[in-house]
Formats: C-alpha cells, sequence, structure tokens
C-alpha cells in the first residue's frame, strides 16, 4: 500500500485531502471538537519536516449551490494553526488563478488551506475538469481522508487519475483506519461480539447480514432493537419502529440461529412517556411496554447482560449508542457499554469504536484513550464492513 510513510517530499508540493469536516459553534464559529483535525496532523508534519509544502483541501458541512459563511473552512484555520504550531495561509476559493498563483509560491515548509470544496456543485457530483484544476496545484496527491472515502466525489475519486501511481498515496490516518478496519472484519480474535445500536434497522441490516459471517455474538440497542421487538410479537408501546422493517429482522434473527450468531436483544429498557430529558421514567421489560411510553435506554438487567459477553471478548467493534445518550436520564446505558468496553481492552481485548454517535459517545465520557483505535469515518466504516468499494481508496490502488 502506497503511504506517505515511503515517499520524501523533498521541495513537493502535496495536495492533500483531508477531512476538516468539525462540528463548529453556531454563533462563534469556532470549532467544538478537534478530533478530525488532529487526526491529520501527523501526515501534514511528515509531508512539512521533509521539506515538502501542504495544499490541504476539505469540504464542510452541506452548503447549498454556493459559498455560505457558516461553511468556510476559515474557521478551522486558528485550530489547525495552533495544532501545526506554525502559520497556515488561507484562501477563499479551491480553483483559480489566484489560488494557482499562491499555490505555485509555497515555500517549502509552508502550509495552504483552500476555501470548501462543496462551494463548487462540481466536487459532489465528481466532475472531471473540476478534479483537473485541483490536481494541477499539487505534484503528489495524499488522500487521508477517510471519513470520505464512500463518496465518489471529485476530489477523492475522480482527482487520483491525474496522478502517476508512485505520486499518489494514503496518509497516515488513512492507513490507520484501513489497518485496523481489516484487523476487527478479516481475521478477528475470537470471541468475536459486534455491538449495533442507533436508531433505524435499515441503516444497519447490511453490516449485521456481514458480521454474521464473523461474529459470534452481535449485541443489538438503540431505537433499532423495537423493531426487532415488534417482528417478534411483543408489545413496544410508542418506541421507534421500522413497520416495513419487521420481516428483514425476523430474517436476521432466523439466520444468526443457521449460523449459530448469538443476537442479543435488551431484556429489560428505561422507558419514557415524551421524547424528553424530563419526561415521567420507567423501566420495564423490553417485550412489555405499555402504551404512551417509549423505550429510550436499555435497562439495568440489559447492562449487566451486555456487559457480560463484552467482557468475555477478545474482538469488539461497537457502532451505535444504547440510547439516547444526549438526555442525562437516558445515557446510563451508552455509558455502562462504553465502560466495559473499555475494561475489556485493559484485558488484551482489541476494541475499534465506529460511527459518528459511538465516537461522541467514548468522546463525552472521557474513554477514547482507553479504547484500541477510535475512527474518524462513520458511513465510510460501515461500508467498509459492508464490502463495499469504497472509491476514494479504489481510486489510489489503480494501476
Amino acid at each position: 500500500m502506497n503511504t506517505v510513510a515511503s515517499y520524501n517530499f523533498i521541495n513537493q508540493r502535496a495536495l492533500v485531502r483531508v477531512d476538516f469536516n468539525v462540528p463548529l459553534d453556531k454563533q462563534t464559529f469556532e470549532v467544538k471538537d478537534d478530533t478530525r483535525i488532529r487526526a491529520a496532523i501527523p501526515t501534514i508534519n511528515k509531508i512539512l519536516n521533509d521539506g515538502g509544502s501542504a495544499i490541504l483541501m476539505s469540504h464542510l458541512g452541506r452548503p447549498k449551490g454556493g459559498p455560505e459563511e457558516k461553511y468556510s473552512l476559515n474557521h478551522v484555520v486558528a485550530t489547525t494553526a495552533l495544532l501545526l504550531n506554525r502559520k497556515v495561509k488561507f484562501i477563499k476559493d479551491c480553483i483559480g488563478e489566484e489560488v494557482n498563483i499562491m499555490a505555485a509560491s509555497l515555500q517549502p515548509g509552508e502550509v495552504l488551506l483552500l476555501e470548501n470544496l462543496r462551494f463548487h456543485p462540481e466536487e459532489e457530483k465528481g466532475d472531471k475538469e473540476f478534479a483537473n484544476q485541483l490536481a494541477s496545484l499539487g505534484d503528489v496527491y495524499v488522500n487521508d481522508a477517510f471519513g470520505t472515502a464512500h463518496r465518489a466525489h471529485a476530489s477523492t475519486a475522480v482527482i487520483a487519475q491525474f496522478f502517476s501511481p508512485e505520486k499518489r498515496m494514503f496518509g497516515l490516518l488513512m492507513n490507520a483506519e484501513i489497518e485496523n478496519a481489516d484487523k476487527a472484519i478479516s481475521n478477528p480474535a475470537k470471541p468475536f461480539t459486534a455491538i449495533i445500536g442507533g436508531a433505524k434497522v435499515s441503516d444497519k441490516i447490511l453490516i449485521i447480514e456481514r458480521l454474521l459471517d464473523r461474529a459470534d455474538n452481535i449485541i443489538i440497542g438503540g431505537g433499532m432493537a423495537y423493531t426487532f421487538f415488534k417482528a417478534t410479537g411483543g408489545n413496544i408501546g410508542n418506541s421507534l419502529c421500522e413497520e416495513d422493517r419487521l420481516d428483514n429482522a425476523l430474517q436476521l434473527i432466523k439466520k444468526a440461529e443457521e449460523k449459530n450468531v448469538n443476537i442479543l436483544l435488551p431484556s429489560d429498557s428505561v422507558t419514557a412517556s415524551s421524547f424528553s430529558n424530563d419526561a415521567e421514567r420507567g423501566e420495564c421489560a423490553s417485550m412489555s411496554i405499555s402504551s404512551g411510553y417509549m423505550g429510550l435506554d436499555i435497562g439495568s438487567k440489559a447492562i449487566g447482560d451486555f456487559r457480560t459477553v463484552i467482557l468475555q471478548s477478545k474482538t469488539i467493534l461497537w457502532n451505535g449508542p444504547m440510547g439516547v445518550f444526549e438526555f442525562s436520564n437516558f445515557q446510563a446505558g451508552t455509558k455502562a457499554i462504553a465502560e466495559a468496553v473499555a475494561e475489556a481492552t485493559s484485558k488484551g481485548a482489541y476494541s475499534l469504536i465506529g460511527g459518528g454517535d459511538s465516537v461522541s459517545a467514548i468522546n463525552k465520557f472521557n474513554l477514547a484513550d482507553k479504547v484500541s483505535y477510535v475512527s474518524t469515518g462513520g458511513g465510510a466504516l460501515l461500508e467498509y464492513f459492508e464490502g463495499k468499494e469504497l472509491p476514494g481508496i479504489a481510486a489510489i490502488l489503480k494501476n
């Protein structure tokens, strides 16, 4: 695999696709979580330490058809400069004559951040000419944006063709993401437990099906669990349920039995009278939730059951929370699972945390340094586990 580690960037302008799609404060536009920026720093430093210069390009948010101040990458310049401990230049576009001149004048050790790629609709359309204009800015192309590797966009997939195979490569983050994903999915130490949560079964069907060929245990929590309970004849009150996915849930249960995979659903739930942190709470069997109540977290018995399985595991994949952990009154289940994963890791298990909400949870409970690897990719990691070809990876590997 061609990575920046084996390349000497002396006197080279490296065009680096980073993932600086970070949360900003809605009033001040200050960076609220610098995890993704921090993750790109080793790759940028490798380039600069070799005597090269770095031209950084990224998207931020979902601008509608043109520039929007709230999505300007100018808001991340200060944080990037602080983490790199050097000045970061910024230009208010990513293509055009001014950009060409500024990129061409970069000196070794200098960093230039381009404006939001998605201010040009051609980025998401995968426009070849737009990709060509971006490519002309650098001598070498580096993709270090695993979080966007599943998108066939101009800067992630189309651009690579304008660089010879030895001049296009993965960054250190991208390489680490792939290695850690492979460690969990290709040859996991047994027992392998996958913890799958979140709101919708429809979002997770493909990954659960793929995991049925690899995992020993699949723990299912979050809103998606109630579709399984309803499918098996349970009373779920006002809990979240995808009526059109009841058959899918039954098929997954049947396939798991055929493959001797242990699917664990939360035996009890913390319920609420409304979707609110201040709602009236209760705890009951997940198959017997009264009308007017909804499950918003896993219950104490479920926590104990899941914890036992997690602590016996040698490989753990966690994607998706166990409940509405954003509400303090309904975060106990997700927190307990995070703590169990951390404890299992301390006893020698390999743990991979992937998916935006799981990452948010592990950070919220200050346990990121207590697990093996925290992925920066949500959708990309899911699609990688589903066995799909990721355009951002495939483009680098083409001959």
